[in-house]
């Protein structure tokens, strides 16, 4: 399994032609206590860029974006009644949604794990 980023704090890491997407932990520290959280409901098409998913936090909302384009498999129900897991565990058990690639080629222009943390070093 291959994991990537956007500049927009997502992650999509990829399994096969499955990439499952959250937003990372720099990204839920900056939301701070998140109170909600919105994923897309399977079957739904999505293009790389779309508007995915809605999380809430005690300091603001935010729309986060599919790194990929693909049809959406599985939304992280868990979300639903405990939105606090995205603080808590950002990059596994909170994750927000499942889909099959569309475009696998997508992900090349990804950063990768390196490339994000130099990224968000200069924030």
């Amino acid at each position: 399994m291959s994991r990537y980023f956007t500049e927009d704090h997502e992650w999509v890491e990829v399994d096969g032609d499955v990439g499952t997407v959250g937003i990372t932990d720099y990204a839920q520290g900056q939301l701070g206590d998140i109170v909600f959280v919105d994923v897309p409901e399977e079957g739904k098409t999505l293009a790389r860029g779309d508007q995915a998913a809605v999380v809430e936090s005690v300091k603001a909302a935010s729309d986060v974006y599919s790194p990929v384009s693909g049809t959406v498999i599985d939304g992280n129900a868990e979300l639903a009644d405990n939105p606090a897991l995205v603080n808590e565990d950002a990059d596994g058990e909170g994750w927000f949604f499942k889909l099959t690639l569309s475009d696998p080629g997508e992900v090349d222009s990804l950063m990768d794990e390196a490339r994000y943390a130099a990224f968000v070093a200069k924030l």
